[in-house]
Parts: structure tokens; C-alpha cells; sequence
């Protein structure tokens, strides 16, 4: 009852410790997961994630959520290594009215266009990096009034197969 009406528990420093721990693990699992090396679009693992994290003595911060603090991380490892963010394989399908116009503004979003195709209507295929993903869905609901779809492909864009050893 004392627990419920002050709201203070006493943790331990070893439940703490293993708090934090698995919450570091977490932090690295979900920069792995959402990161590539730009240079050959692969991912990283887990392991080396949390090495990165060791050598730029990243501490976690208990009361900030694990998705935040892993932006933060990406942010920083970002001056110490080869990282960035796997972007997102889009297609949208613009009527042909609006679709020219929406072109011109989706195009300072998109990284890569793969895939244009415009008969009666326009539809492209492209990776974006996934900041951009909720600019473009407004983007296109707006400017067409909701005549424009938008569909992921993959969340995110990355070279599968074995690494060839030279």
C-alpha cells in the first residue's frame, strides 16, 4: 500500500544495471535494424552496432523511449562511421492531371527514382529516405484530394546475398 500511495520502488542496482543493459541491446538492435553502410547497402549487425555505441561511450538514458534514443544514436555514429538510414522503396500512382505538377514537387524527396511510368496515369517507383515518408503521403493526399495512392514496398532498401571475399 505504501508502494501505491508514494510511488517510489526501490531498485536494485543489479536490476537497474540489467534495465539498462537490455535497453542498450535494444537501442543497437533497432539502429541495426533500420541502418545500412551506405557504401555497399548492407546492414550491420547487432554486435558491431554495440560496439560503435561502446566506443562513442553512448549511455543510455532510462526514462527516454528506445526508438528516440537509437535516432540519437544513428545521429552520432553517423561522425564515426560509414552509417545511415536503409531508405524506403515507395510507388506512388498520381492521376495525370496533378501527376506532372507533384512530380516537381515530390522530387527534392526522393533519392532514386527506379521507375517511372505515365500513360494515363503516372506511377513511379523510388527510395526515400523514411524522414520524408509522412512530407510525401501529405504531399500526394493533399495535392490530388485523395485520387493519388501511395504503397511501400520494403521498409527498407538492402543488398541481400553473400559478401564476396577478394
Amino acid at each position: 500500500v505504501q508502494i501505491l500511495s508514494k510511488g517510489e520502488l526501490q531498485v536494485s542496482d543489479k536490476e537497474r544495471h540489467t534495465q539498462l543493459e537490455q535497453m542498450f541491446r535494444d537501442i543497437a538492435t533497432i539502429v541495426a535494424d533500420k541502418c545500412v553502410n551506405p557504401e555497399t547497402k548492407r546492414p550491420y549487425t547487432v554486435i558491431l552496432i554495440e560496439r560503435a555505441m561502446k566506443d562513442i561511450h553512448y549511455s543510455v538514458k532510462p526514462h527516454k523511449s528506445t526508438k528516440q534514443q537509437a535516432l540519437e544514436v544513428i545521429r552520432q555514429l553517423k561522425e564515426t562511421m560509414q552509417i545511415e538510414r536503409a531508405h524506403m522503396r515507395l510507388r506512388f500512382i498520381l492521376p495525370a492531371k496533378e501527376g506532372k505538377k507533384l512530380k516537381e514537387k515530390l522530387k527534392p524527396l526522393i533519392k532514386v527514382i527506379e521507375n517511372e511510368d505515365f500513360q494515363d496515369q503516372l506511377e513511379i517507383v523510388c527510395l526515400i529516405d523514411p524522414g520524408c515518408f509522412r512530407e510525401i503521403d501529405e504531399l500526394i493526399r493533399s495535392e490530388t484530394k485523395g485520387k493519388g495512392t501511395l504503397e511501400v514496398l520494403s521498409l527498407k532498401d538492402v543488398e541481400e546475398g553473400d559478401e564476396k571475399l577478394e
